[in-house]
């Protein structure tokens, strides 16, 4: 849980425009399910300003105030509840020159009375009865932060805290400051006649520069800051994952684990009488919730036990990525990343485990044109997949359906469970990983395609991910390849707005389809070998070094990510009087080129076709395919739209963009962050993944 993170002076910029109160409110709600109190809701109002205003007034505007947060995410597995901290201030220490940390708990306590004479521990407080000293709180924030278990352990730093009372006297709070109040480095109490001693106190546990930097190194050791999924499967050569599964993630994880152990024969006794009960899986979550990294974090471990295990997606894009930037010469490895319709004719014996990722593109039918009748499927593809296994896991999100024949839903494996007697346990993922983890900027993208009845409110800036409206598509470009050329992995992506033209010629050229003015630039190749000039083929597009220059559409993008993507909204979804108006292309032949142009703007989407698709599920399938192409951004995300009304609208919704070292540039970030994309391995470098297959091992795969 974060509510917040921005400098303390931004975060008096976004109290001004009076947007601080509600964006914590929102990030409260969806954390704990219930709206925040009036009570709460004033703290804020009062507490975080006077905070911030004391740190201006030290000439400290640049320390980052992270909000309402746990040492890691596992907080949410706390018995009890999460232990979360009022505010963490982050920055540069003025002489050690390291990380400077100070925890800090916010009361609005006016007046204490001592509880026992012989000790300050307890103290009562008008209308709130017996409380603790603040102290005895920090203390166990700071065991958390620097314990061997917490953000700063192994970092070079400075770390304490303290109690702020801005609303007190020394003297109408004394039990709390006197000689027998605990001592500690997190047991500092400030109250409002010690503003100029917190003031200075501030000065001398920050520099007057940095912060953004040292709270990025922080985000990223919270566990809020991941790595990029395939990079992480790289580094781990496949034969592990790099993923720390944490709070939800590793409860999924760990439970499937279980299952797996009662259900699945013993490796160990091959002969005794197997268990017959049928298990299914069934995890939902958002974009960017860790649901690939879980699923490449099962087939590991299973793996590494002996079980036989393929992982299989609906996603060519995502398939392809794993197979050639991590699998590349390792056919073994390949092999086990299949497809939804690849179990028309089920596995003798059935795996142990099917792993479906990104079930909501599952067909009704596996079927494909140029396959002969006794291949098409002839039951629902769910009910194949789980012909296949033993035991089935799912991994769905409702919301990324892009397709007219997609039909992975909730409902669907329900039904199928039942159908098979099996039992279907289920959870959801909520931690949000992609766009900086922050859940609300997903909630803004579906408030403001209208994915959701939410109004669609003036994006406020977390410190977590950046957005931002450009006004033309050459500005784009330029951002993309500038952030690309530094080392961030980045891409364009675009709305399926203009025709798609095949290779053209023995040369396998690419034909600048995507035309905006006198910008043109080519979709990736419609291919599934290299074209001219090396252009990769559709299904590696994404992790290339050579797609960068090309247009890549939702289906060569979903399940993908990147450090920054460049997303262009086209004609297919434009803004007139207040609402979202959908509209199809149409198109016509030049003459002299033979290749096909724009005649009346909008969606040339083959799969949307007016013949096939009615209105209502035309403009379902567009906003979904723009939900999935802004979610994209690990870090930032920038938006064009080749409308100019529509540009307008975007433009009043992101709002001023003005906020103080807020652009996660690359060479805003710390050097530590800085992870350029890696290259695919080499051929002949991994090893063989069943080493242990039929051994019963049961040696869990390190975490690097």
């Amino acid at each position: 849980m974060l509510l917040l993170r921005l400098a303390a002076q931004d975060l008096l910029t976004l109290n001004r425009r009076r947007r601080m109160v509600p964006h914590l409110a929102a990030r409260w709600r969806h954390f704990r399910g219930s709206d925040a109190s009036e009570t709460e809701r004033s703290a804020w109002a009062e507490s975080l300003v006077n905070l911030a205003t004391d740190l201006v007034a030290a000439d400290r505007g640049n320390v980052e105030m992270i909000v309402e947060c746990g040492a890691t995410l596992d907080e949410s597995d706390r018995p009890g509840g999460p232990r979360l901290i009022d505010v963490v201030l982050v920055g540069r220490h003025p002489e050690a020159h390291n990380l400077s940390v100070q925890l800090v708990e916010l009361k609005r306590w006016s007046t204490v009375t001592r509880v026992e004479k012989a000790a300050a521990d307890l103290v009562e407080v008008p209308g709130m009865g017996v409380k603790k000293h603040p102290a005895l709180q920090l203390r166990a924030q700071f065991h958390d932060f620097t314990g061997h278990r917490g953000p700063l352990n192994g970092l070079d730093f400075e770390c304490g805290g303290f109690a702020y009372l801005h609303n007190a006297t020394d003297e109408s709070v004394r039990p709390l400051i006197d000689i027998d109040a605990p001592t500690g480095a997190y047991a500092g109490v400030y109250t409002g006649d010690a503003r100029k001693a917190l003031q200075a106190d501030l000065r001398t546990h920050f520099a007057a520069d940095g912060g953004p930097t040292e709270a990025e190194i922080l985000l990223s050791r919270m566990g809020l800051h991941s790595d990029r999924l395939l990079d992480a499967m790289i580094w781990s050569n496949g034969e592990d994952t790099v993923f720390t599964l944490r709070g939800r993630q590793r409860l999924v994880a760990e439970e499937i684990m279980t299952a797996a152990s009662k259900v699945l024969p013993d490796l160990r006794n091959p002969a005794l009488i197997q268990d017959e009960r049928r298990v299914i899986f069934l995890v939902t979550g958002g974009a960017g919730t860790g649901k690939s990294a879980v699923a490449l974090q099962l087939k590991a471990d299973l793996e590494s036990q002996g079980r036989t295990v393929n992982y299989a997606s609906g996603s060519r894009a995502f398939n392809g990525a794993m197979q050639e930037h991590v699998g590349f010469g390792d056919r073994e490895f390949q092999e086990t990343f299949t497809y939804f319709s690849n179990y028309v004719t089920p596995p003798d014996p059935p795996l142990d485990v099917l792993i479906c990722d990104e079930a909501h593109r599952l067909r009704e039918r596996s079927y494909n044109r140029f396959w002969p009748p006794e291949r098409q499927g002839t039951q629902p593809q769910v009910d194949e997949l789980l012909d296949a296994c033993r035991l089935a896991v799912f991994f769905l999100d409702e919301q990324q359906t892009v397709r007219p024949k997609e039909v992975g839903t909730v409902e669907l494996i329900e039904a199928a469970a039942e159908r098979r007697d099996a039992h279907l346990k289920r959870y959801r993922l909520r931690e949000q990983f992609r766009c900086g983890g922050s859940d609300a900027y997903i909630r803004w993208v579906k408030a403001v395609l209208g994915l959701t009845a939410e109004e669609p409110e003036q994006w406020t800036p977390d410190g977590l991910m950046h957005v931002e409206v450009v006004d033309t598509p050459g500005e784009l470009e330029q951002i993309i390849r500038t952030e690309a050329f530094a080392g961030a992995s980045a891409r364009m992506v675009a709305g399926y707005c203009w025709p798609w033209t095949e290779p053209v010629g023995e040369e396998k050229r690419l034909e600048a389809d995507v035309r905006i003015g006198d910008w043109h630039r080519p979709w990736n190749a419609k291919t599934d070998v290299y074209c001219e000039n090396g252009a990769p083929p559709s299904k590696i597009w994404s992790v290339h070094e050579k797609g960068l220059g090309q247009i890549g559409c939702v289906y060569t993008a979903q399940g993908l990510e990147w450090d920054w993507c460049g997303v262009i909204m086209g004609d297919d979804m434009v803004r007139r009087d207040g609402q979202w108006v959908f509209r199809r292309g149409e198109e016509y032949t030049c003459p002299d080129a033979e290749v096909k142009r724009v005649r009346v703007p909008g969606s040339f989407d083959p799969k949307v076709r007016a013949s096939s698709v009615g209105e209502e599920e035309f403009r379902r399938l567009v906003r979904h395919a723009y939900h999935v192409l802004l979610t994209r951004a690990s870090r930032a995300t920038v938006i064009y739209s080749t409308d100019e009304e529509t540009r307008a609208y975007l433009k009043d919704r992101v709002g001023e963009i003005r906020i103080h070292g807020l652009r996660p540039t690359w060479e805003n970030l710390p050097r530590e962050l800085r992870k350029p994309p890696l290259p695919r391995p080499r051929r002949g470098r991994r090893q063989s993944r069943r080493k242990n297959k039929g051994t019963g091992s049961t040696e869990q795969p390190t975490l690097f």
